[in-house]
């Protein structure tokens, strides 16, 4: 699977992942407004075996699935769609 990864120049180590390259319209506007500006950083296949370094891959899958894209938070940070 092809995913596009974004990052959100207002907060800061937060990274989108989408299904399809530029689909911003997959995203609520409650999740989109709070990321601000987003920059193309990187294309990938992400494989069943790859590794990515701060996410688990399998997770990225199923949310790119299941919804058309995946946030990645600091690791500092709760994910408030998980944790709150």
């Amino acid at each position: 699977m092809q995913t596009y990864v974004y990052k959100s120049l207002r907060k800061p180590d937060t990274y989108l992942y989408l299904r399809k390259q530029d689909d911003f319209a997959v995203l609520p506007e409650p999740v989109r407004a709070p990321l601000g500006e987003l920059v193309f950083v990187l294309e990938l296949a992400l494989t069943e075996n790859r590794k990515l370094a701060r996410a688990d891959a399998a997770v990225v899958r199923a949310n790119l699935l299941a919804q058309g894209y995946h946030l990645q938070f600091p690791p500092t940070m709760l994910d408030p769609l998980v944790d709150g």
